[in-house]
């Protein structure tokens, strides 16, 4: 079907197909091709092209076209005001030129018509506008005809151009939006990392800066550093930390659980063995010693080695070199070794079952890892991360966590430190349903105050209720601004029996009223 005998309805039915594919797509050049296979399909054009300003530059240069090879476009590029397009872009006013073999102002620069004086065609330019600035042009070429109504193609490609503008000014906004959020977390990336040095470690507090410290210190030294602390204080990540920010990070990084492997397997997985070593040693195996080469050796629970096996690992320290179980050839070692323990090598030492000298040659860069109950700040950074992290895995978009479920997890002892904090933020994210997570959604042991002492029951019918009702009164203030009897509205109950709550429970409802 033609220009010159579409009807109004066809018309529409290209506007509608153009509407469409405009809005299908995030990608303004996709977008702008389609638009002009389109017009190509519904029209009887042979040349279309979208002209776009170069916010760097200041030219116009053809963003998409169809009938044009990929040369043709890279010579189509103009200067506000020279040529047609230039012109209709600097005047905001669109041009037809019924015949472009008798108009000078044509510079047919992508010389993709040939020799214009053969050719019988027309040319129609229509500004791409956004608001009072004009962003570009849209312009197509048909096959001239005597009689043709070029004011209702004008008026139809003026529509096309509107509905053009908006997609591009929708699609840089996107763009510009996703550039930015892009600045800004490699922003506060940077940041982080300036900050706490080792930024895959969440912390704030200051005991955790000394660590970091420490961390910083010894990372690109050849140092063995024995990290001490509780079970669950993160002895693995810091291991990890140490290693990735150190001149060793492009080697392999192994970890071993002593307490995890009987004496004799552990033996053949630190040193390795021959064949024929022991019965089933079929080959001869490589051992984590020599797995780690050029890298770092990660020993947890160094405090369970057995006393033959900690003779061995001594002499790995002090010469560099071991032999393989069964094997006579001492072996070279270039490795870092990083040790840690929960236990009290001191007493171990005084009583005997760990040797005095390993742990001198253990103890050359001790960092002592705090619990979680001595770095109280953390306790809620670390809840929302976790809180992230299982929302992400679980398909679930929990807000946050509500101040009643905060004072639970601020006032609980945390014998398993961060281990048990990430557990618990795991379950709690499992069974919640709700926006928020509310103090019964913890586990049972977190459910009373009396959770700081570890002697205590950990949960009476009295004290879940009192967290319930708790819960509640405090959710409707932050509702109700503070409102005490907004609030008690909202619960169905009396002002008295929420002023009683309120005291009974030392709720301070003036800390709501500055939003919900």
């Amino acid at each position: 079907m033609t220009v010159k005998d579409t009807p109004e309805l066809a018309d529409l039915t290209c506007l509608y197909e153009i509407t469409k594919t405009l809005a299908s797509s995030s990608d303004l050049r996709d977008c702008l091709q389609k638009t002009v296979d389109v017009l190509s399909d519904r029209t009887s054009m042979t040349n279309g092209t979208v002209t776009i300003v170069n916010p760097v530059t200041g030219q116009l240069e053809i963003e998409v076209a169809h009938g044009l090879t990929a040369e043709a476009k890279r010579r189509g590029k103009y200067k506000i005001g020279e040529g047609i397009t230039g012109q209709v872009v600097a005047t905001g006013s669109p041009i037809v030129v019924p015949q472009i073999s008798q108009e000078p102002r044509f510079l047919n620069r992508t010389r993709a018509r040939g020799d214009l004086s053969q050719k019988m065609l027309s040319f129609l330019c229509v500004p791409i506008k956004h608001g009072r600035q004009t962003i570009g042009a849209l312009s197509i070429d048909l096959a001239y005809q005597e009689g043709i109504n070029f004011e209702q193609r004008l008026q139809f490609l003026t529509v096309v151009s509107g509905l053009v503008a908006q997609t591009v000014i929708r699609i840089q906004a996107v763009n510009e939006e996703r550039e930015r959020l892009q600045r800004e977390n490699t922003q506060l990336k940077r940041e982080l990392s300036e900050k706490y040095q080792f930024s895959n470690i969440i912390s704030s507090s200051s005991r955790m800066q000394e660590v970091f410290e420490m961390m910083h210190r010894v990372a690109d030294s050849n140092a063995t550093v024995l990290l001490r602390g509780e079970s669950g204080t993160g002895k693995t990540m810091v291991a990890k930390a140490i290693h990735h920010n150190s001149k060793r990070a492009k080697g392999p990084f192994i970890a071993v659980n002593c307490s995890a492997l009987p004496e004799t397997l552990l033996e053949s997985e630190l040193f390795g063995h021959e064949q024929g070593a022991f019965t089933g040693a079929s080959s001869a195996k490589k051992g984590r010693f020599e797995l780690s080469e050029g890298g770092t050796l990660f020993l947890d629970e160094i405090g369970e080695l057995s006393q033959s096996v900690q003779v061995k690992l001594l002499n790995v320290v002090q010469d560099r070199e071991f032999t393989r179980l069964g094997g006579t050839k001492p072996i070279k070692c270039n490795v870092r070794l990083v040790t840690a323990t929960n236990k009290d090598l001191e007493k171990a030492v005084a009583e005997g079952s760990f040797r005095e000298d390993l742990y001198y040659r253990l103890n050359v860069f001790p960092i002592y890892l705090p619990p979680l109950r001595q770095r109280r700040t953390d306790i809620l950074l670390l809840a929302e991360h976790f809180l992230l992290k299982y929302n992400a895995e679980n398909d679930k978009e929990i807000r946050r966590v509500s101040t009643p479920a905060i004072d639970l997890l601020m006032q609980y002892h945390w014998p398993g430190n961060v281990r048990e904090l990430q557990n618990c933020m795991e379950r709690a994210v499992l069974i919640c349903d709700e926006e928020s997570i509310k103090s019964y959604h913890l586990p049972p042991t977190l459910q009373t105050a009396d959770s700081v002492d570890a002697d205590r029951n950990p949960l009476s019918l009295a004290a879940a209720v009192e967290n319930f009702e708790r819960e509640l009164i405090v959710d409707s203030l932050k509702k109700a601004r503070g409102n005490q009897t907004k609030a008690a509205q909202l619960l169905d109950t009396s002002l008295r029996i929420i002023n009683y709550k309120i005291h009974k429970y030392g709720i301070a409802p003036n800390q709501f009223k500055g939003g919900k």
